[in-house]
């Protein structure tokens, strides 16, 4: 078995003691320059790396964070997580992003590792919505705060988008379009997001003198394209197919556009498609989709910094806060009628 490389190793090769060596990695301003590039050279040449765990049990801090998001196939928490990234990179720590793939079980298993491994917080977008798993999870004393999700600033931090304002929007905007009546394809409705989006969609029916009833609803198994080509084959089961659909996120809606797109069903023309997040790939499908647009990236940083603060040198100092931050909505041909579709597509407030 090959030999590892340790301290003691690089001393021996640079002549110095074992002290000197940790001071070059840890307080390298209490080395004189010629001691500290000789340390280095050795370093360099013995291909030297650091134990993270045994310096983690030394110092009694991790210098990465961990990041557990609802699900990493979704290109909105990819650039979450990039957000949480730069931030950390910058503070010079390092982001372990996992996936509880919407799965409370999952989410309590990572929590559990994270505890484990004695990571210097969490940020998660929470799966289970009964509080249990948190509730466990804050024994260890670890920060952590909520990402996508409100919080009371009581119990911790927390950066979200208003998810009530965005149903609301895209609602407004089918109304304003003409139709009288929506239907909105969600996912699991013990996610919050998917609750909160609905609340928004009644709020706008409401706004316009429409009863609740007005809104059907279709539940999907997941938040994914799948799940949207499913929903989308049950619309088109319906005795009378809707002419408004607003989906809980843009993976949904690029599946109810290609289950319309093979049934032949013309979009806008028949149906009209709102999502929501605005990924990249909702510019780029057949039929450019309306979408609610989620400032995603400033959402990963402002959490991330958020933590990083709580965990700093200040953290005496640190008081919880809970950012929310505004969507937007972006319109493009998937909501546009024949005429206005002879328009070049705009965002609108």
């Amino acid at each position: 078995m090959a030999h590892t490389v340790g301290i003691k190793d690089v001393a021996r090769q640079a002549g110095v003691s074992v002290g000197t060596v940790s001071n070059v990695l840890n307080r390298p301003d209490m080395v004189a320059e010629e001691t500290r590039a000789r340390v280095l050279a050795s370093i360099e040449r013995l291909g030297y790396v650091r134990s993270e765990s045994a310096r983690q049990l030394r110092a009694g801090s991790s210098r990465f964070i961990a990041m557990l998001v609802l699900d990493m196939a979704n290109p909105f928490f990819v650039t979450v997580a990039k957000g949480a990234e730069r931030a950390a990179r910058e503070a010079g720590l390092g982001v372990m992003v996992c996936n509880s793939a919407e799965s409370p079980a999952e989410e309590a298993d990572y929590l559990a590792l994270f505890a484990e491994q004695r990571v210097r917080g969490v940020l998660v977008t929470p799966a289970d919505t009964t509080g249990r798993n948190l509730e466990s999870f804050l024994r260890h004393g670890i920060p952590f705060v909520f990402v996508d999700r409100v919080l009371s600033s009581a119990e911790g931090c927390s950066v979200s988008v208003d998810d009530v304002a965005g149903g609301t929007l895209a609602v407004r905007h089918l109304l304003a379009s003409g139709h009288r009546s929506v239907t909105y394809v969600s996912g699991p409705m013990h996610l919050t997001q998917c609750r909160d989006r609905r609340t928004g969609a009644l709020a706008a029916l409401a706004e316009a003198g429409l009863p609740a009833e007005a809104l059907q609803h279709v539940e999907a198994a997941r938040l994914d394209v799948a799940s949207g080509i499913d929903a989308g084959a049950r619309l088109l089961g319906l005795p009378e197919r809707p002419t408004a659909v607003f989906c809980a996120n843009d993976l949904l809606a690029l599946g109810v556009l290609q289950a319309m797109y093979t049934a032949g069903v013309a979009v806008p023309g028949e149906v009209a498609i709102v999502g929501y997040d605005d990924i990249e790939f909702a510019a780029a499908a057949v039929v450019p989709l309306t979408s609610v647009r989620q400032p995603a990236e400033r959402l990963g940083r402002a959490a991330a910094e958020l933590l990083i603060e709580e965990t700093g040198a200040a953290a005496d100092q640190h008081e919880h806060r809970s950012i929310v931050l505004q969507p937007e909505l972006v319109v493009r041909r998937s909501t546009l009628g024949p005429r206005a579709a002879a328009r070049p597509a705009a965002p609108s407030a």
